[in-house]
This record gives structure tokens, sequence and C-alpha cells, in this order.
């Protein structure tokens, strides 16, 4: 990781431990970068008994929570750093005394400047996996529930994340071939459903809203593996495409259970299981989370593959960016 990320992330650091009251966390964003904070929460629901909460930036804006005050940490993301609403929640944040702290790709961006404590991360297919959004984003998690929960394991692993870059380029080689062979089978797929619990929530929820529904038009449906049984489990058929990620961590009984009637009645069910990750350098309590990042390495390959088959480039939109809306 790249010294000026960490000296920005231990600016952080030292102001949170000045905060003697931290009340709750509140991770604010829209999109995809919503879905990358959903593992915020979850650790945070984990490992502390502080309250944390996941919150599309608007509904923040407009429905305020009514514990957002001076005890308050407000966690706030954009790619870009220009996503009007995530700007206009971490302004609002802030007025109301928040600990701000924001992440982007993008420095001097309007979010940039609207929170107090501005995270940097860097982007591209050259950069290493520590200083990606996911990478930062973690090394920021695990630096502030050292304060909140000091344990040595936090530092453990930080300690793994300078291990991500060669992790990754290791489970892109394992999955490479599954991956083209995925593109090729799916390209014609007019629906995919995505599937996941945990941790790994966020990261499906980003596969079908952004990856396919956004930057593929594939129609999609993001289903909590504790929720296939109550309702979704119904269209289950022989030609119904889902790819299912199967966690390492406490529920993975949902993955599996959902593994087992589905495959009963589709054809089409694809797996990443994080059982099958090489997480031998990777130490014990940190398993869970590291891998929650390479699952989203995976799911990538696919979705470039499956863009390249369909000669649809992740670049394109009709709507966003296009108009005013």
């Amino acid at each position: 990781m790249r010294k000026e990320h960490q000296e920005q992330i231990m600016r952080v650091v030292k102001a949170l431990e000045e905060r003697v009251n931290v009340k709750n966390f509140y991770f604010v964003a829209c999109g995809g970068s919503q879905a990358v904070l959903m593992a915020g929460q979850y650790m945070f629901d984990k490992e502390t008994i502080v309250p944390a909460h996941v919150y599309t930036a608007n509904e923040f804006v407009y429905n305020t929570p009514k514990a957002l005050s001076k005890d308050s940490v407000v966690i706030s993301c954009s790619h870009s750093g220009n996503t009007p609403e995530t700007v206009q929640a971490t302004k609002l944040a802030r007025e109301n005394g928040a600990m701000t702290i924001a992440l982007s790709n993008l420095e001097g961006s309007p979010l940039w400047e609207a929170a107090e404590y501005p995270v940097h991360y860097d982007w591209g297919k050259e950069v290493d996996a520590s200083d990606l959004n996911k990478g930062i984003l973690y090394a920021l998690l695990f630096s502030i529930l050292n304060v909140v929960e000091p344990n040595k394991k936090w530092e453990d692993g930080l300690e793994d994340l300078t291990k991500l870059q060669k992790l990754t380029v290791k489970v892109k080689e394992q999955y490479s071939e599954f991956a083209k062979e995925w593109g090729k089978k799916s390209k014609r797929e007019k629906i995919i459903y995505t599937i996941g619990s945990g941790i790994n929530y966020g990261e499906m929820y980003s596969t079908a809203l952004c990856w396919f529904m956004e930057m593929q038009w594939i129609h999609s449906g993001v289903i909590h593996s504790g929720e296939y049984f109550h309702g979704p489990f119904e269209i289950t058929d022989y030609d119904i495409p889902f790819l299912l990620v199967k966690s390492i961590g406490k529920t993975r009984y949902l993955d599996q259970r959902v593994e087992d009637f589905s495959t009963k009645f589709s054809d089409e069910v694809s797996i990443i299981d994080q059982k099958d990750f090489d997480l031998s350098e990777v130490s014990l309590p940190m398993r869970e989370y590291i891998a929650a990042i390479l699952s989203g390495v995976v799911i990538r390959q696919l979705v470039e593959s499956i863009a390249f088959e369909r000669g649809h480039s992740l670049d394109v939109r009709r709507y966003m960016w296009q108009m005013e809306y």
C-alpha cells in the first residue's frame, strides 16, 4: 500500500482515538459504492457491539436517521467523487457534527472536499490490489476496528492485505478457464440471478445491479441465500441461470442449502466456492474477509468474459451520464 494511503488512514485512526463515545457507524453511498461498503456493516455487526447501518445516500438525506449526531461516524464512498446524493449526505452528516470519512478515486472532488477525512484509492489494471478500492476500504475498516475493539488480529489483517496482489494473481490464474467458458456459455442469457449471504451479499448485489443490469443490460436480481426459500426458489427451472458464491464464513450453511436445491432443478447453476481459494498464507480470522475480496476478482473475470463474448463494452451506457435524470 502506498505511503499516501497509509497516512490518510492514520489520520482517521488518530481522530477516532480522540472520540471517546462513538455510538454508531453509518455507511452511505450509491450503487456499486454502496455495495462495497456493505462489507463494513457485516464486519461491525460481527466484531463489535457498536450499531452499524448501510444507507443509500438519498434516503440518508431525505429520511435522516434520528440517531445521527456528533457521536456518529459516517463513511461514504463515490468513485468519481461527484455523486450528488453522496456528496449531499456527507455534507449533512458533517453539519450534524458526525465524523465524516470519504473514499474516492478523485482527490479534490466535491466528495473529497465535503468530508473531514478523505481517503484516496487507486484504480486500473496495473495497480497493486492493496491500493484498489477494496484493499483501501478493508485497511480502513481493520484500522478502525482496532480502535473500537483492539485485537492483534486486526494488525494481522493489515499484514494479510500486503499479500493481496499475490493472492489476486493466483486466483485469476485458477479461474481463468472457468471464466472463459462461463462467458461463452452465458452470452445469450436474457436473465442471470445472483445469490450470496453474509459478507458476500454486497458483492452479489453489485454483480446484479452494476455488472449485469448497468454494464451489460442483462436482466438480473440479487437473492439473499437465506431468502431463496421464501419465494424466489419458485422461479427455479432447468434453463434459469444462477450465479452463487459459497461463503467460508458462518453463513455457508445457507449457501449450501441453495446449491443442494437449485442444482436439482436447474442445469445453469454456476458456483464460486471460497473453499477452493488458497488462503494458506492468510491468518485464520481474516480468511473470510480476504475471500470476499477474491470472490470479487473472480466475478470481474466472469463479467469481462461475457462482455467480450457479447461484444458489449463495460463502458457503454444508454442513460447514465448521457442526459439529465
